[in-house]
């Protein structure tokens, strides 16, 4: 039985732009194991698992069913200890999960303001309407005024990315010597936008491009070979 990775896909079913669904690959790559994604539009997702499964990344990993990323690693973690670790030391999980909250908190809001309106242009015309309805809902703004220009915006990334840039002062990964699930977390976020706007709003000399053009090199340039909006 194949390893299957139910990742969240575009109207083009090779457009891959979940942030969620990049941790989890590059946690599987990481691990070194065999993975086969399954694309998975916003619509098809209750159809994994009828009644539980609300949101994708969804690993089936051999028949034991595993959902959310960060369960995801941890459950990686677990079952394969003879491979490279993804949370390097004993309270690594720790500092994973206040990666998670930080980035969440502060690269998120940023990001999605400068992409809903373009995500909502790569669905299908099903996925189109019940992404507008959710996500209008909860932003209380029609989806063309809650996106806004990206050079307006950008200092306000610039500025969330600050901890990231101090830190790779320091560290050639955020996780230390190595890359880790702590890289793997703000890398995801940030495919989020390369992948719907084409690239990232930051300068090449950034520390913060820096790594994120060495995060793509990672795992035999498994993101590398992503399929970027047009």
């Amino acid at each position: 039985m194949t390893r299957r990775l139910f990742d969240l896909c575009g109207r083009d079913r090779n457009l891959r732009f979940s942030p969620y669904c990049w941790r989890a690959k590059m946690a599987l790559a990481h691990k070194g194991l065999e993975f086969e994604t399954v694309p998975t539009p916003f619509l098809g997702v209750a159809a994994i698992e009828p009644d539980v499964v609300r949101t994708v990344p969804v690993l089936d990993d051999h028949g034991v069913r595993v959902r959310d990323s960060f369960d995801i690693a941890v459950h990686l973690e677990h079952a394969y200890p003879d491979r490279a670790p993804l949370f390097a030391a004993a309270d690594g999980i720790a500092a994973a999960r206040f990666m998670e909250s930080a980035t969440f908190a502060t690269l998120h809001p940023p990001i999605l303001r400068m992409i809903v309106k373009d995500i909502h242009d790569q669905l299908d015309d099903a996925d189109q309407e019940y992404f507008r309805e959710s996500r209008e809902s909860r932003l209380g703004l029609p989806l063309e005024e809650a996106q806004q220009d990206v050079g307006l915006v950008s200092p306000e990334l610039d500025k969330a990315l600050a901890p990231l840039r101090r830190t790779l002062e320091f560290h050639p990964w955020l996780a230390g010597e190595q890359p880790g699930f702590v890289d793997y977390i703000p890398f995801g976020t940030l495919m989020w936008l390369a992948v719907i706007h084409g690239g990232l709003p930051i300068d090449p000399d950034d520390a913060v491009a820096d790594w994120f053009g060495r995060c793509l090199d990672l795992h035999d340039g498994l993101a590398r070979g992503a399929r970027f909006a047009a």
